[in-house]
């Protein structure tokens, strides 16, 4: 139950952020945005690619994690990278970003499919939605858009991961197509985790919470 409990509460979580925290005070989710990046690429290493690897050969592997890269690259070509915290929505724009709908939405969806039950990946999911969850969420109830839109925009957004991880544990799949879409999954978090991380840098350099931040996302993952 927690698998589908958990990506639905790091939507909540973030949501309250935004409602608690002034946009101009939203400095702190670059510092959980690099502990996310950190716990998620780690996570990826040490549970997903290992068992990803064991069930598929390595060119076909390879070739879907790359696969992964590219989907997320164009993904990102229409949300702006919003999956790694770049929002771009202006406060007096009326237009329903359907692009940035779409992508996130697509984006979330697929990184349910790892997802099941006792299996760690849901908490690099969590950590990883929260600060973008609360990015978004700050940004749209600062926007024009009616409370409807912004609540349907978060409602969907919220429910995409579970429905992921609903559909890849309950549906006729073959286990090689579903292995096959999980390698995917790789790429995407390898990814959002990697731009995360070098992003997190000014001017190149980390400054030492930051460094922190990320050693301690990488030593939580081993942990677990």
């Amino acid at each position: 139950m927690q698998s589908y409990l958990l990506p639905i509460l790091a939507v909540v979580i973030g949501v309250c952020l935004a409602f608690i925290t002034k946009k101009d005070k939203l400095s702190y989710t670059k510092l959980l945005l690099s502990f996310s990046g950190a716990f998620l690429l780690a996570l990826t290493l040490f549970d997903l690619l290992p068992e990803v690897y064991h069930h598929l050969e390595a060119r076909t592997t390879g070739l879907c994690i790359m696969g992964g890269i590219l989907l997320q690259i164009i993904l990102e070509f229409f949300s702006k990278g919003a999956e790694h915290g770049h929002v771009h929505i202006h406060k007096d724009e009326t237009a329903f970003p359907w692009m940035l709908f779409v992508s996130l939405s697509l984006h979330s969806f697929l990184e349910g499919f790892p997802i099941h039950e006792h299996n760690d990946m849901v908490y690099g999911v969590l950590i990883h939605k929260i600060p973008i969850a609360a990015l978004i969420s700050a940004f749209l109830l600062q926007s024009n858009f009616s409370k409807v839109q912004v609540i349907s925009f978060l409602v969907v957004f919220a429910a995409m991961t579970p429905l992921g991880t609903f559909i890849s544990n309950t549906s006729e799949i073959s286990t090689d197509y579903l292995t096959m879409i999980n390698a995917i999954v790789i790429g995407i978090f390898f990814h959002i985790s990697t731009t995360i991380l070098f992003e997190s840098s000014e001017g190149h350099k980390f400054n030492l919470s930051k460094l922190i931040a990320i050693i301690l996302g990488v030593g939580i993952a081993y942990a677990i």
